[in-house]
């Protein structure tokens, strides 16, 4: 297909950049699966030994629904190289959802921490640990010094972190959520968003994603709508539904209805 072809030459184009700026090995990269968002990034993908911040627009701050979601299906292509470990202070992870994404629960392993601390560290410990391809830990605001272990955690096996930023309980955000991620790769900004109904126009069509990446080190910021591709239908779990100019949402499609 033209529009997977060109994602490879833009893939492909970022490694060759990587190396021409003195970069040895080209860090393998998970990919988008389309030029238009693969481009932002120096590497044609997310790093996969690096750790990124995702985090939950308005009221998502707090219950992370849309930003969870969106993060299992990032890390479905992940699960073929090992276990995903997913690190949350509260038991409502609902993997019925996940497996409703298409993402094999039994390669999950969830862990309760009992705050903050104790989060960051378990997510370390993950991202150290064989067989774990992924991890994700449900945190408030890691520190510069807590960010900078992630980094050599990741880059110790190649894993991929994933700091999914909630409030304690409803609480208020601390003092160091101000100075989070400098030591991150990426930070992204999750919202839902309007899905169409199914062409039969029963139920509800596939879940779809407002998504902001904010900062990238080393490329540049964009917004766009995805929708989740079931699992089966290609190696990239997103696929593109538009691109968001100056953070307004795109025309409305014929037969949109909002979910939620």
């Amino acid at each position: 297909m033209a529009g997977s072809r060109e994602a490879r030459l833009a893939a492909l184009r970022g490694r060759i950049a990587a190396i021409e700026a003195g970069t040895r090995t080209p860090t393998p990269v998970l990919p988008f699966g389309d030029p238009a968002i693969d481009g932002c990034f120096p590497g044609g993908g997310l790093p996969l030994g690096g750790w990124h911040e995702v985090t939950g627009a308005g009221l998502e701050s707090e219950t992370g629904a849309a930003p969870a979601a969106f993060v299992g299906l990032l890390l479905r292509p992940l699960v073929k190289a090992g276990a995903i470990v997913w690190i949350a202070r509260r038991g409502d992870l609902f993997a019925p959802g996940l497996f409703g994404l298409g993402f094999p629960v039994e390669r999950l392993i969830q862990v309760r921490a009992r705050d903050e601390a104790e989060t960051l560290s378990v997510l370390e410990d993950a991202l150290s640990t064989q067989g774990v391809a992924a991890a994700v830990g449900e945190a408030e605001a890691p520190d510069l010094t807590a960010g900078r272990r992630l980094q050599l955690a990741c880059e110790k096996r190649g894993g991929f972190g994933v700091v999914l930023h909630r409030r304690p309980y409803g609480g208020r955000a601390g003092a160091g959520q101000a100075v989070s991620g400098s030591a991150a790769f990426s930070r992204w900004r999750i919202g839902p968003s309007p899905t169409p109904p199914p062409p039969d126009d029963i139920g509800l069509g596939p879940p779809r994603w407002r998504v902001e990446l904010e900062r990238c080190r080393g490329g540049r910021p964009g917004s766009w709508i995805l929708e989740a591709q079931e699992a089966g239908h290609g190696p990239h779990p997103f696929r593109l539904v538009s691109q968001l100019a100056d953070h307004d949402v795109a025309a409305a499609e014929p037969g949109l209805r909002h979910v939620g």
